[in-house]
């Protein structure tokens, strides 16, 4: 079955990695959802892709990790998308788990670089098991110590190795890292067939990222792709 993720939610519709925007992905029939995660000023994980609010509120300074979560849930990111969504909050991931039934497989990418959240892998199982959500989860990073970390804690979760840049054999490095990595996650700039069939040929199934032309994903399908991050639902609801 091909997989394909809602990336940050359906972030053209409602701002990203909001509770609207997950809500908006499930209405279009996402059956899988990707999402980042860093951990606020007390240790609380809170779902947000930037490390500062300069793209959801400019009026705000400072790093995600600067702010409480008791602050940080009175910050409006919801504005600078639509006047529709003045004071919406970035969630925490509870939030979202809350909301997101068991059969959404939930991508959660650990936001580790540049910023590293010493202690996040923990918090970030702890909360999983606390839900009774360790099943249909994907735990993915570029910071790939992050995922040795998890592993570590718990080597029965999902890994998925995030790349932006072209390295040398990728398959190879993922093989020889000593992690129970299921999928890699390059950069769809450089995916094409060939890159593909050498990552399903050492076993890892293959999710390129930010793949939101239908005639590049379909491209991608024939290939052998096993699924995309994507920002368009007519991409994600789709597979």
């Amino acid at each position: 079955m091909v997989l394909n993720f809602a990336h940050r939610g359906s972030l053209t519709e409602a701002p990203e990695n909001t509770i609207p925007a997950f809500q908006k992905a499930m209405e279009q029939g996402a059956n899988a959802i990707e999402l980042d995660v860093q951990l606020t000023k007390d240790k609380q994980l809170i779902v947000c892709h930037d490390h500062t609010f300069r793209r959801l509120n400019p009026d705000v300074k400072g790093k995600i990790q600067d702010f409480t979560l008791k602050e940080i849930k009175n910050i409006d990111v919801g504005s600078s998308f639509s006047g529709e969504y003045k004071g919406v909050t970035l969630p925490t991931l509870q939030e979202v788990l809350n909301i997101c039934p068991e059969y959404i497989l939930l991508n959660i990418e650990i936001k580790n670089i540049p910023v590293i959240y010493e202690g996040i892998e923990k918090i970030l199982l702890d909360c999983l098991s606390e839900n009774n959500r360790l099943e249909n989860i994907l735990i993915s990073s570029f910071d790939h110590t992050a995922l040795k970390k998890v592993q570590e804690l718990n080597s029965d979760i999902p890994l998925g190795m995030l790349f932006y840049y072209r390295i040398l054999e990728p398959w190879k490095y993922a093989q020889n890292s000593g992690l129970n990595i299921t999928s890699i996650h390059p950069n769809q700039v450089y995916t094409d067939r060939l890159f593909i069939e050498y990552c399903k040929a050492y076993g890892f199934k293959v999710y390129p990222y930010t793949v939101n032309s239908v005639e590049h994903y379909e491209a991608l399908l024939d290939y052998g792709v096993d699924g995309v991050f994507s920002n368009n639902p007519g991409v994600f609801a789709v597979g």
